[in-house]
């Protein structure tokens, strides 16, 4: 997982007429077991905290514009914060390992507030355990609602949760994390950031 936004359909997909006809029974079956191993590889290693995916290449994160968990009318757009560095960390209350990662992000704002900006993305969840969660674990950054089919959250490449992405102040993508941070992550990368600050 290197934060690349996800990839076009493969060239058999985009085919027509008489191509198209011969994706028959087998390949479709192939296809769809393929897919799901990658599923499930995803959800192996979002729910192991050790383990670590960073991006090598730099990548202009997607622009997005949700509406704000629990809050009625109103919108969290990335483009709102045009050059601060920017977190966003994807999570569900339903999530094993947000539970641990979510306090430490929680107390990581409260501390550098105004420095490097963070972002919830709640994918794939229900309003009221969100919401149950996010104020339980003392969340003061916006977060914002990604429910079924989580568009934005698979736009991101997002398999397994949590998923953080560090952002600079141009809004390029210079580390993505698969699993769950640790203090020490977060504020040394936050740290980082926080002196690209153009605004």
């Amino acid at each position: 997982m290197d934060g690349t936004p996800a990839a076009e359909p493969p060239v058999a997909a985009q085919t027509s007429g008489p191509a198209r006809q011969r994706l028959g029974g087998r390949s479709k079956a192939m296809l769809a077991v393929a897919a799901a191993a990658l599923i499930g590889i995803g959800v192996i290693v979002g729910l192991t905290s050790g383990d670590r995916a960073s991006a090598t290449q730099v990548h202009p994160a997607r622009a997005f514009t949700l509406a704000e968990l629990g809050v009625s009318g109103q919108k969290i757009s990335l483009a709102a914060l045009d050059g601060k560095p920017v977190i966003i960390n994807f999570f569900a209350s339903w999530c094993a390992p947000c539970k641990r990662e979510t306090p430490l992000l929680a107390a990581f704002y409260r501390d550098h507030h105004g420095k490097v900006l963070v972002i919830g993305v709640d994918s794939n969840d229900e309003t009221g355990p969100a919401l149950k969660f996010v104020r339980a674990e003392g969340v003061g950054y916006p977060v914002a609602f990604d429910p079924f089919p989580s568009a934005l959250t698979v736009s991101y490449g997002v398999l397994a949760l949590p998923q953080t992405f560090f952002l600079n102040a141009r809004h390029d993508i210079v580390r993505h994390v698969i699993g769950d941070l640790t203090a020490a992550e977060l504020n040394s990368w936050a740290a980082s950031l926080a002196g690209q600050r153009t605004g």
